[in-house]
């Protein structure tokens, strides 16, 4: 059609002499070129359209639906969050799974065990349009627990995410300064990473990786100074440190049990102690799972040498276990974190230890929060040594922390 009216265009008298029919034929270029990429250019997918509970349309993109949270984009107002009960419809156009409570996918052999395809929600049900097939029986919309696009799931089921991806945790760090009579500085820091994998939860898990780093320094010096009979008085410094390292490694055998795999190093400047080294493995059981709350029970056969900075009998070299309980608790105010484990010693019963640290975190700015800390650690058999060693150590600490995220 085109090329028939740009002909019929140039056979006019106006295009025949030799100057103006070339002027014609670049004019006659230049517009079919520019009617070709109009017609070529590909028209926009039709928008999802989310009918509220009152009424109200919205045209745009749906983004997933997990645990009762719909997200939803427009390019007017852009992402909104609301619950299933404000939405009276949603049609999309896009692919998409849905995972109902019963649910449960175990990797690449879950490949094709879930219909995905354009979803409809009505009168509280889900509906799959399934290409080529019967579509499946509706979901009730309380029973549906996840709706997300098909590369998401794709991408859990059949990739493993790279050593360096799928991190996350906190960074916190606290510091104190004096200078008066005496000075006085101290320093306070730690890191804590996890990674799990899959990092979904509509998936079972297969492995997790966990990261840790705590530490303080302090340190007060009373300077030297003649006292009033003339004699001279020696400075005097006194230090603090407290350090602890650790890593775990859990392979999950079922939905909540798991071996593990865990290295342990602290050092204790006020309990004498030079460096306790832990090396062990053991089973865990995760007692209690919900979005809010993880609660962890674990036990280890380890072996454990400890090194003491004022003992002359050498390193205690010891078979020993670990008992631990952990629990975090997630609410829109603060997170909060405990950690308690006991350490008995078979071939000496009188070298045991006791740990319990907490956290407590709130929300300031972004990834920034306000952190409070405490650790409270009992080892039974420090060396004899003037002063006496106390077994207890306590420490405080406050300070600020960074919240980090890699990428999956």
């Amino acid at each position: 059609m085109i090329t028939s009216l740009v002909v019929a265009a140039l056979s006019r008298p106006l295009f025949r002499s030799p100057a103006n029919r070339h002027a014609g034929f670049v004019l006659a270029a230049a517009l079919c070129a520019c009617l070709g990429a109009a017609q070529d250019k590909p028209t926009a997918p039709a928008p999802d359209v989310l009918v509220l509970a009152n009424g109200d349309t919205l045209h745009g993109k749906f983004v997933s639906a997990i645990q009762g949270k719909v997200t939803f984009h427009s390019d007017v107002i852009g992402d909104i969050s609301l619950g299933w009960d404000k939405i009276r419809e949603l049609h999309t156009v896009g692919h998409f799974a849905v995972l109902d409570k019963n649910t449960r996918l175990h990797g690449r052999r879950s490949e094709g065990a879930i219909p995905s395809g354009a979803i409809a929600v009505e009168n509280q049900e889900v509906r799959i349009q399934v290409e080529g097939v019967p579509a499946p029986p509706p979901i009730p919309i309380h029973d549906t627990v996840f709706i997300l696009d098909v590369p998401t799931l794709d991408r859990e089921i059949k990739h493993h995410p790279s050593p360096l991806s799928g991190w996350n945790g906190a960074a916190a760090a606290g510091a104190t300064l004096v200078s008066a009579t005496q000075n006085q500085y101290s320093f306070s820091g730690g890191i804590d990473l996890v990674r799990a994998v899959p990092t979904v939860a509509w998936l079972n898990p297969r492995n997790r990786t966990s990261l840790g780093f705590t530490g303080s320094f302090a340190k007060i010096t009373e300077p030297s100074y003649t006292d009033s009979t003339g004699a001279f008085v020696p400075e005097v410094t006194t230090k603090s440190a407290i350090y602890h390292a650790g890593a775990e490694r859990d392979t999950y055998f079922s939905l909540r049990g798991y071996a593990l795999a865990q290295v342990a190093f602290d050092h204790n400047y006020s309990q004498d102690l030079d460096l306790q080294q832990i090396y062990g493995g053991g089973l865990g059981w995760t007692v209690l799972k919900t979005p809010r709350q993880v609660a962890d029970l674990k036990a280890t056969a380890q072996y454990v040498k400890q090194s003491f900075l004022s003992s002359s009998t050498g390193n205690e070299n010891l078979v020993g276990s670990t008992f631990s309980a952990s629990y975090t608790l997630h609410t829109h105010v603060f997170t909060f974190n405990q950690n308690l484990s006991y350490l008995p010693a078979y071939n000496n019963p009188h070298a045991y230890s006791v740990a319990e640290t907490n956290s407590l975190a709130f929300p300031a700015y972004k990834n920034l929060s306000f952190t409070l800390g405490t650790l409270d650690s009992y080892l039974n058999n420090p060396p004899e040594s003037l002063p006496p060693t106390r077994r207890n150590s306590f420490q405080f600490t406050m300070g600020l922390s960074y919240a980090i995220r890699t990428k999956d």
